[in-house]
């Protein structure tokens, strides 16, 4: 019985540290140039953008980071949402994700129960439309194409569909609402396959991972669940070849095989970070490196094999030390540069060059964001 509390507790603590943070874009991954192959265009660059969410009870905003060629972030103001947040973490992935393009930006509203969608163009974002998430408390958003899911964590949560129109508008793919695999489950991801056959979501409560099958007109059916290896399935990304590569609040990451039956296949399971809570997860475009956001103050990175199995860059788990406080990270879009959102002591944004190897290169933080500022997206 005390070995049983003793493990109940620190689950509830692991969970805590993901809960006071949050975040990550839907990474489109696949197989693209490798990450030497794309260096050769750094030069060229040019100016890319980072995005997080401000989430404030008052009114919610996106706050626009410049990115520069050398990877360096800028403040660029905010523009406002329309909706409101929550002022806290949201104990998820993927509140604000660019479409597949990046012309369109999406983002929750968790305070009033809508989703903003934003135009993307040279002169900044613009506010496009706004439409009720199909539920409430929505915290995670994924799109393909024109389709774009919402995870809703209140009540019993669910996913809800939507068509994405040429003027941006959302309108409801009818009974395309699903429930998860029962009540509190405590929701954390909902991410559509490289394909767009498919949609994940984990939750942190049941410790499953649900695989729900999308037909042509994006209507979900399902879920098939599968028993996460490791505590608290949390925040994961796609590769090459249907891997998804999966953090565990607990202390681990897993990897798996998404396989056409609409299963998930383990490759490594619960591999441990030697870090503390790590609750979000990215993968390189190239599929060669994974990488945890750890709430207690860290990022890990993973070599992943051909095969999709994971073993850590740095036996200690330790590739990149923040201090404490990381709530989201995201990669850029050439996956040259990895961003880390961290809410305290002082919220800021830790800017990293991704090194042949693995490793991390710190180019510096940017600051200026207000307390409840969640979710991570990068172009």
């Amino acid at each position: 019985m005390t070995k049983y509390l003793a493990l109940i507790a620190l689950a509830a603590g692991t969970l805590a540290a993901c809960e006071q943070d949050r975040g990550i874009r839907n990474p489109v991954a696949s197989l693209e140039p490798s990450l030497e192959a794309q260096r050769a265009g750094d030069a060229v660059d040019g100016r890319r953008t980072v995005y997080t969410l401000t989430n404030q009870v008052a009114g919610n905003a996106v706050a626009v980071f410049n990115r520069a060629a050398n990877g360096t972030l800028t403040a660029a103001g905010t523009v406002t949402t329309g909706g409101t947040g929550t002022g806290a973490g949201l104990g998820s992935q993927g509140g604000v994700v660019l479409g597949d393009d990046g012309h369109r930006l999406f983002a929750v509203n968790a305070g009033s129960n809508d989703v903003s969608v934003f135009t993307v163009g040279s002169a900044g974002l613009s506010l496009a439309s706004r439409a009720p998430s199909g539920g409430t408390l929505p915290i995670s958003l994924t799109v393909h194409g024109n389709v774009l899911y919402v995870l809703n964590a209140g009540g019993d949560g669910n996913i809800s569909g939507f068509t994405v129109g040429t003027n941006s508008g959302l309108t409801p793919i009818p009974s395309s609402t699903r429930s998860l695999s029962g009540s509190n489950v405590g929701p954390a991801q909902v991410a559509f396959s490289p394909d767009g056959r498919r949609l994940v979501v984990t939750e942190k409560n049941t410790n499953l991972i649900d695989v729900y099958s999308v037909d042509r007109n994006g209507l979900a059916s399902g879920p098939v669940s599968t028993a996460s290896p490791g505590a608290t399935p949390f925040g994961f990304a796609f590769g090459p070849r249907d891997l998804v590569f999966v953090s565990e609040a607990a202390g681990s990451a897993s990897s798996y095989d998404l396989d056409r039956r609409g299963g998930l296949r383990l490759v490594s399971g619960a591999v441990s970070t030697r870090q503390g809570a790590p609750c979000w997860a990215v993968v390189t475009t190239d599929g060669r490196f994974g990488y945890t956001g750890n709430g207690a103050g860290s990022v890990s990175a993973f070599a992943i094999a051909r095969d999709g199995s994971i073993s850590l860059v740095d036996a200690d788990g330790a590739t990149a030390v923040i201090g404490e406080g990381v709530n989201d990270i995201a990669l850029s879009g050439n996956s040259r540069y990895l961003y880390v959102l961290q809410v305290a002591p002082t919220p800021a944004i830790h800017a990293f060059r991704v090194q042949r190897d693995g490793h991390l290169e710190p180019l510096g933080p940017v600051a200026g964001l207000p307390a409840g500022t969640t979710g991570l997206a990068a172009f």
